[in-house]
């Protein structure tokens, strides 16, 4: 065979969810600390597939990418009725818990990014002692809408072109073409009505604000990084969220956008590497 194969292996686990069972996608690589890696809105984990196929993290750490429900490999679960899907944060927070005691993970590592990001500020507050180390990229307590979703998920508009369309001007002008046409790919992939369901988490039901301050980093470390040209989750909002936030450490990534590890792969490694080298060394 001379065809290049990639190192990660994609299976499916049965988790249950509240009650219902689910069907989930996952993809991992590695051994050692688990990491578990939490994609952005209307998206899946395709966007890991770089930390994924990173041989010297995968030395130290079991990294983890999984579809939530209605995206990407992952379904609806089977009682669903076609109603509209609508993320709320306890939803959200029951599969993340759910998928690691699925996986029977010994205090993982959560990383996510954008909706990943808030959600991992609620795993904080509410669960710290279930984890070892929280990271989040584009994260902050909340950020006002800059968008509008009535006009998602109608029939005389293509969801997925919009939603493409609407996230391309966060990604970093420095960002490489194919990478870039990569992360917007996965949006015009997008189910129908997922990326709005996905944005009432973002912009009603997740907002943090004045909730924050109980995160306490002595019990798991929290590391916040925000791409410099990200204007849905600014430089300031992040800052602004951390400022609360005793023992939060802050990075703000030079070149990158809303999507740093797919949008710049090379890039956010400059960042994330140092991160996950000081998790390694505390554990």
């Amino acid at each position: 065979m001379t065809g290049k194969i990639e190192p990660m292996v994609g299976r499916y686990v049965h988790v249950d969810i509240d009650g219902t069972p689910h069907r989930i996608y996952f993809e991992e690589a590695g051994a050692g600390i688990p990491l578990v890696c939490l994609h952005t809105a209307g998206s899946d984990a395709r966007q890991w597939r770089y930390l994924l196929a990173d041989e010297e993290f995968a030395r130290h750490f079991r990294i983890i990418a999984f579809d939530m429900p209605w995206h990407g490999k992952s379904n609806p679960p089977d009682n669903w009725d076609g109603s509209e899907y609508q993320l709320t944060t306890a939803r959200y927070t029951q599969t993340i818990r759910a998928f690691c005691a699925a996986l029977d993970l010994d205090r993982p590592v959560v990383m996510g990014c954008s909706i990943g990001g808030r959600i991992v500020l609620n795993l904080a507050i509410d669960h710290a002692s279930e984890f070892r180390a929280l990271i989040g990229l584009e994260a902050a307590d909340f950020q006002t809408p800059w968008y509008d979703t009535t006009w998602l998920n109608r029939p005389d508009v293509h969801g997925g072109e919009v939603c493409a369309a609407l996230v391309s001007g966060l990604v970093a002008p420095q960002s490489p073409a194919a990478a870039r046409m990569e992360t917007l790919w996965a949006y015009r992939q997008s189910g129908p009505g997922v990326f709005k369901g996905d944005l009432y988490f973002y912009r009603v039901d997740g907002d943090l604000r004045g909730r924050t301050g109980a995160i306490d980093t002595g019990k798991c470390p929290l590391y916040l990084l925000t791409g410099e040209y990200d204007f849905s989750c600014m430089p300031e909002d992040t800052l602004r969220t951390a400022s609360g936030i005793q023992g939060a450490q802050v990075t703000i990534m030079e070149q990158l956008g809303h999507f740093p590890m797919s949008e710049n792969p090379l890039q956010f490694r400059r960042y994330i590497a140092p991160v996950l080298n000081h998790i390694q060394q505390q554990s």
